[in-house]
C-alpha cells in the first residue's frame, strides 16, 4: 500500500539534485509505440523488463493479469499480451516502500507510484509517466472520536503518515476550506497503528488521517467514530500512476514494454465493465488487496476511482487543471515539506524533463494501434 517516500535511501536519491538528470535528458520526441511494436517483432528478440508493483485496487490489476494469463510475473515466461508486445514482463509484487527503493536503485524499469512520490526518485533517474490508474475520491480520510466538527479538531493532534499523500490531503482539504494548518497538528505514526488505536479506543489518538483498508475499517469497527472529511474535496489530485525509467523506455523494447503494460491495465477494466465478468474480477483484485470481498470492493472502486478508458486517463492529463494547478501544488508542497530539495522539472509529452507524462502510449492505445 502507499506509504511515504521519506526512507533514508530515497532521500540520498534525493539529494543528488537536478544535474544529472538535465544532463541525460533527451529532446527527441516520442517514439510511435505502435511502429516500435513492429520493429521488435521483426526483430525476433524478446527483452525482458521488471514491474514493481504493491497492493493498492488499481495496482492489482496487475497481479489478477498474472493469475488470468494475460502477463507471466515469472521471468522466462509469457503472457498473451507478452507474446503480442514481444516482451517478458517480470513482475514483483512487494511493499510500496520497496517499490520505491527498486525504482530508485534502478533495479526495476517501472514502478506502480503516486504522483507526489514520484518527485523524490525522479531528482535522479528521469522518469515517464505513461498510464494514470486511479484517483482518491475517498479513499484517504479524516476519522475522529469525540470531535464532531473542524471546530473540535483545531489544537488537536491527527496522526497519520508525515510526508505522504495523508499528510497533502489532510492540510490541502484544510487550506480549501479556508483553515490554517498550522492550527491543526498533524502527527506521524503509522497508517495501521493510527487506525488500530482509534478502533481499539486509545484515548491517546482522537483523530487520524489514513486510507483504504483502514478507513473502512475503523468506520466500521468503531461504532463512535466520524469521518471528519476525505479526498473527494480535491478529486483527481491524489493520482496513482504506472511510471518508467526514461532509460528502461529507451531501451531495445521499452516501448514495447510500456504498451503491454497499458494495455493490460485496459484489459482488466474491460473484465470490471463486463456485468459477465465483473464480479469476479472484483473479487480476484480484492484478493490481492488485503483480501477484501465483493462488497467490500464494490465500496473500494467507488472511492479508489480508475480511470477505466485510455480516454478518461487522456481527459486528465491533458486538462489545464492537472497541468497547471495541481501538479505545480504538489511540488511545491512537497518542497515545503522537505521531501524533495529541490523542484524537478515537469512536463507534458516533453521529453527533456525530469518527470514527463507521455500520452503517446494512451493515445496509441485509444486509437487501437497494435
Amino acid at each position: 500500500m502507499r506509504k511515504n517516500l521519506i526512507l533514508a535511501s530515497l532521500l540520498s536519491i534525493a539529494c543528488v539534485g537536478c544535474e544529472s538528470s538535465t544532463n541525460t535528458a533527451s529532446n527527441t520526441p516520442p517514439t510511435n509505440p505502435a511502429a516500435a511494436s513492429s520493429d521488435a517483432k521483426s526483430s525476433g528478440k524478446v527483452s525482458t523488463f521488471t514491474l514493481a508493483w504493491s497492493e493498492y485496487p488499481s495496482w492489482s490489476v496487475f497481479g489478477v493479469a498474472d493469475e488470468i494469463g494475460l502477463l507471466n510475473k515469472e521471468a522466462g515466461k509469457q503472457g498473451e499480451l507478452e507474446k503480442k508486445w514481444n516482451v517478458d514482463v517480470v513482475l514483483k509484487g512487494v511493499d510500496y516502500d520497496t517499490c520505491l527503493q527498486m525504482y530508485g536503485s534502478n533495479t526495476a524499469d517501472a514502478v506502480c507510484i503516486t504522483n507526489m512520490d514520484t518527485l523524490g526518485p525522479a531528482m535522479d533517474r528521469a522518469s515517464v509517466a505513461i498510464l494514470p490508474t486511479s484517483t482518491s475520491v475517498g479513499a484517504d480520510a479524516c476519522i475522529a472520536v469525540g470531535i464532531d466538527d473542524l471546530d473540535g479538531l483545531k489544537g488537536k493532534a491527527t496522526r497519520g503518515l508525515e510526508r505522504s499523500v495523508s499528510q497533502y490531503a489532510f492540510e490541502r482539504i484544510l487550506v480549501k476550506k479556508g483553515l490554517d494548518p498550522k492550527d491543526f497538528p498533524f502527527t506521524n505514526m503509522d497508517p495501521g497503528a493510527a487506525a488500530s488505536a482509534l478502533q481499539t479506543g486509545d484515548s491517546s489518538v482522537q483523530s487520524i488521517m489514513v486510507w483504504n483498508p483502514f478507513v473502512m475499517q475503523t468506520l466500521r469497527d468503531q461504532p463512535k467514530s466520524k469521518k471528519l472529511f476525505d479526498s473527494s474535496e480535491i478529486p483527481e489530485e491524489i493520482i496513482d500512476m504506472v511510471v518508467v525509467g526514461k532509460d528502461s523506455l529507451a531501451k531495445e523494447g521499452g516501448k514495447q514494454f510500456a504498451s503491454c503494460l497499458v494495455e493490460t491495465f485496459y484489459a482488466i477494466n474491460a473484465r470490471m465493465s463486463d456485468p459477465k465478468t465483473s464480479d469476479k474480477t472484483l473479487v480476484a483484485i480484492g484478493a490481492n488487496f488485503s483480501s477484501l470481498g465483493l462488497e467490500d470492493m464494490k465500496q473500494v472502486v467507488q472511492q479508489t476511482r480508475f480511470y477505466q478508458s485510455p480516454e478518461d486517463a487522456l481527459k486528465l492529463l491533458t486538462s489545464d487543471e492537472f497541468r497547471n494547478k495541481t501538479m505545480p501544488a504538489v511540488v511545491d508542497f512537497c518542497v515545503a515539506q522537505k521531501i524533495v530539495k529541490e523542484k524537478p522539472s515537469i512536463g507534458f509529452d516533453s521529453a527533456d524533463s525530469q518527470i514527463n507524462f507521455d500520452t503517446s502510449f494512451l493515445k496509441a492505445q485509444a486509437s487501437g494501434a497494435k
